[in-house]
């Protein structure tokens, strides 16, 4: 299993990011090597854990989720066993598809994706902040999104 990544694992992940679909003979075009040797780089990278899953990114508009919020969270207490039954919580949410407990001002942050404001503010009062972790929840709703990528910038 690769520790260290080279130019061509480099060169394979880079294009991988871009079409997980791409087919194996593409790929090896792509970077330039035979499809048995890509097909096991890939492999290796699969087996090892660099390559994490495979998804397909929908268009959230499109199928009824188009508004995405950001959720600041403050805890009550900051102890070991309240970040981790939030934790357990949010976890079984769908509608956060993102969540980081953080340093700073707050104590955690979401990304939240549900049909509209309203339904936002249902879930929100429903049950975000039935969480009894929770102490307060301030939630920023973008205007625009400038650059959305699910691409690491490998060197």
């Amino acid at each position: 299993m690769p520790t260290t990544l080279d130019p061509i694992d480099r060169r394979i992940l880079r294009a991988l990011q871009r079409n997980g679909r791409m087919s194996n003979v593409e790929l090896a075009n792509e970077v330039g090597l035979s499809p048995s040797p890509c097909l096991r780089r890939v492999r290796l990278l699969e087996e090892s854990g660099i390559i994490d899953r495979y998804v397909a990114v929908l268009d959230g508009a499109k199928v009824g989720l188009g508004l995405t919020v950001f959720a600041r969270v403050w805890f009550k207490t900051q102890d070991a066993e309240i970040t981790h039954q939030f934790a357990e919580t949010v976890r079984n949410f769908p509608e956060v598809v993102e969540c980081y407990l953080t340093t700073g001002e707050c104590d955690a942050i979401m990304r939240i994706v549900t049909a509209d404001l309203h339904a936002y503010w249902r879930f929100q009062s429903d049950y975000l902040m039935r969480i009894p972790s929770v102490q307060s929840v301030k939630t920023d709703v973008p205007m625009e999104t400038i650059k959305r990528s699910y691409e690491l910038p490998l060197p």
